[in-house]
């Protein structure tokens, strides 16, 4: 236990918190969409956070720029999810819960094992972008400009998502669709391609934090365990299939995560645990969830 905590420490830590958080909700806006609307729990969207940083990666060893590295890894990781969505899932929608678990938890495993045979087990490191290169005086104390940057870059990501779900045409048929799927079917909407265009939407999200995520930690072929269990926990404490419920639930995990650690490491998943089974027992359907698929 740190026993020298000091007030630059902590709102470091809120920092890091926020930075975290802010990842954690772009990551599970992506997840709680794709079982909102189609009602499948995709265990393969951490193996799809991996996938985008190292897409990124290659990307960014043949051309140098952070930026193509960016576009690269998210358009990548959008085509794995339609390809997924195409080839393997949309024979499991009638299927049991289970079946779908199993299928894209086997996904999942595909995906990290291609990586490691592909980069092996050691970490591959994506340098930070060199405009955001060194640390930033925030007056009380300095803070790395690239995580500084990354809330922003996340909240930029964040916006423009939510500007796709609630001020286009695409996303009420999509929110229609996490409401009632057989009424948009009825309204002679092609439901499948919804499904399509939702699970590209939804592995996007998750490929493009993984490539923005990358100066910040190195890559390994099996970071997108932790991340996937810190991913359901903000979707079970936003509210399943509420966009706001992510960003809310991923800003209050990650300071949980982030301030815990703070005192002691070892406790930071305890607290995160608790805090969920604490809103499941105020409210079932977590924070901003409302009663969906039962």
């Amino acid at each position: 236990m740190n026993s020298t905590i000091t007030w630059s420490n902590f709102v470091s830590q809120l920092f890091n918190g926020l930075a975290l958080g802010a990842l954690l909700a772009l990551i599970s806006s992506g997840l709680t969409i794709i079982y909102g609307t189609l009602g499948v729990l995709n265990l393969a969207h951490g193996a799809m956070f991996m996938l985008g940083g190292y897409a990124g990666f290659v990307a960014y060893q043949f051309t140098g720029s952070f930026v193509v590295a960016v576009i690269a890894g998210t358009l990548f990781v959008a085509l794995v999810g339609v390809v997924m969505e195409r080839v393997v899932i949309r024979t499991f929608y009638g299927r049991p819960p289970e079946d779908q678990l199993l299928v894209t938890f086997g996904l999942g495993i595909v995906f990290v094992e291609a990586v490691r045979f592909s980069f092996g087990s050691l970490s591959q490191v994506v340098p930070t972008p060199s405009a955001f290169i060194g640390i930033t005086s925030l007056g009380f104390m300095f803070y790395p400009t690239y995580r500084l940057a990354l809330v922003g870059i996340v909240a930029v990501a964040l916006i423009a998502l939510f500007f796709v779900l609630y001020r286009t045409r695409i996303g009420m048929i999509v929110r229609a669709g996490i409401e009632d799927a057989e009424m948009v079917d009825a309204l002679g909407i092609d439901v499948y391609r919804v499904f399509m265009l939702v699970f590209g939407i939804g592995a996007m999200a998750a490929g493009f934090a993984g490539i923005v995520n990358a100066p910040v930690v190195s890559l390994t072929p099996d970071m997108g365990e932790a991340i996937l269990v810190q991913t359901f926990v903000v979707v079970v404490i936003g509210g399943v299939g509420s966009f706001t419920g992510a960003v809310l639930g991923g800003l209050i995990a990650g300071e949980i995560i982030s301030i815990t650690a703070m005192f002691n490491p070892g406790y930071s998943y305890v607290m995160l645990f608790a805090a969920m089974t604490l809103v499941l027992l105020v409210r079932p359907h977590g924070l901003l969830g409302a009663r969906g698929r039962e």
